[in-house]
């Protein structure tokens, strides 16, 4: 009579099927890249050399430059943070006014609501997605409520047409922060014209910079152009008279602050836009690939995208669980990552309570498992593919 033989103890089917770890990067792999096109230091160096280095002709010829992708009537700031502050004031934002605007964002899109006075309301955002949940937007209106503010998070277009629905219903000027969206497209149309007002941001991390920077964009010229009295004091520049003494002769009505963007800015811009197609093009070839190669990763759920949007990805954002666990993992082999933003409702300064925080359930959702990881054109393909294997072989 022979002895049955012994099994091996089954081993889970996502251990068996996770590939091998590859053993070390292909070199030093930065979680942000920033690109400075080689033809920024020739244009700088004129730009110096003019003497003129304040804003003049190279802001101007960038603005024209941004309207060429489609952005609608762009006005050139120094920050983004500028640009929602100089737009919420241009939408008639002040004191005794509430903002609507989603908690996961940074810091400076509450702050630039405070600085009009106005109260700062956080509605819920979409788990699947980071951005504000249309849905929640009804829920947060009030007889006070005079704008929401939509983030396109890691440069993903939000739902803008069911956004801009519950706006119009009851009257709400829509501010798009776009800090992360410059190139991105919904339905066919280039963020930077859908809104009353777009905001985006060209600081020195962002997928497109001009070091620092930022643009307010509107499709109504006379916004625009309020928009543009106002980021120099609200002089209106290319119309102002001087006396016979060479002084400016001032009728200022309204509010200004100084914030207009450098030639010097506008010069490295110019250059970026140069390059900037075929570089955004890289980068969505890498999201697309990111997401055909980590869709079936165990423990892995990628962020929902709508076919009809085209990704800016300055993010790439994942919804992981055993977040910790997966961190560490990819820490040991050399790959950085980060939660990049965390919710702002948090902080004593918008002055939330942890019942209304408590609502926001979506937020705490995607606060939970949210994390993101290295996707730019500086990660060579080779440093692509460890990327790759080292989350697919599991945490």
């Amino acid at each position: 009579m022979s002895l049955p033989v012994p099994r091996p103890a089954a081993t889970p089917r996502s251990r068996r099927t996770r590939p091998a770890v590859p053993l070390a990067p292909p070199g030093k792999i930065e979680f942000f890249h920033t690109r400075i096109a080689p033809g920024a230091a020739q244009r700088v160096a004129q730009v110096l050399e003019s003497t003129w280095v304040g804003e003049g002709p190279i802001v101007r010829r960038f603005e024209q430059e941004l309207a060429r992708w489609g952005l609608a009537h762009p006005v050139a700031v120094n920050s983004c943070t500028a640009a929602l502050h100089l737009a919420l004031l241009a939408a008639g934002v002040g004191p005794g006014d509430e903002v609507i605007l989603p908690p996961q964002t940074f810091i400076a899109t509450g702050m630039a609501v405070l600085a009009t006075g106005a109260r700062t309301v956080f509605a819920d955002i979409d788990p699947a997605t980071g951005n504000l949940d249309p849905e929640d937007l009804p829920r947060r209106i009030t007889p006070r409520t005079r704008a929401v503010i939509v983030v396109h998070w890691g440069g993903l277009p939000a739902a803008m047409d069911r956004i801009a629905q519950v706006a119009r219903q009851h009257c709400l000027v829509v501010i798009e922060d776009a800090a992360h969206a410059f190139g991105a497209r919904y339905c066919g149309r280039p963020i930077g014209s859908l809104s009353p007002f777009t905001c985006f941001s060209f600081q020195a991390i962002k997928h497109f910079t001009c070091g620092d920077g930022g643009a307010v964009c509107s499709p109504d010229a006379e916004l625009a152009a309020a928009v543009r009295r106002r980021r120099w004091f609200g002089i209106d520049r290319e119309n102002v008279r001087r006396n016979r003494y060479g002084g400016r002769e001032l009728a200022v009505s309204e509010l200004g602050l100084k914030y207009h963007m450098n030639d010097i800015a506008a010069a490295v811009g110019l250059a970026n836009l140069e390059e900037f197609a075929p570089r955004l093009e890289r980068r969505r070839k890498l999201g697309a690939l990111y997401r055909q190669r980590l869709v079936s990763v165990p423990g892995v759920e990628l962020p929902r995208l709508d076919p009809e949007c085209d990704h800016a990805y300055w993010l790439f954002p994942l919804l992981v669980e055993e977040r910790d666990r997966f961190v560490e993992k990819l820490a040991r082999h050399g790959i950085p990552t980060s939660m990049v933003d965390t919710r702002i409702d948090t902080n004593p300064v918008f002055g939330q309570t942890p019942q209304q925080r408590e609502q926001l359930q979506g937020q705490a959702q995607f606060e939970a498992r949210q994390i993101h990881i290295p996707l730019h054109d500086g990660l060579s393909d080779e440093q692509v593919e460890y990327l790759l294997q080292v989350i697919a072989s599991g945490w």
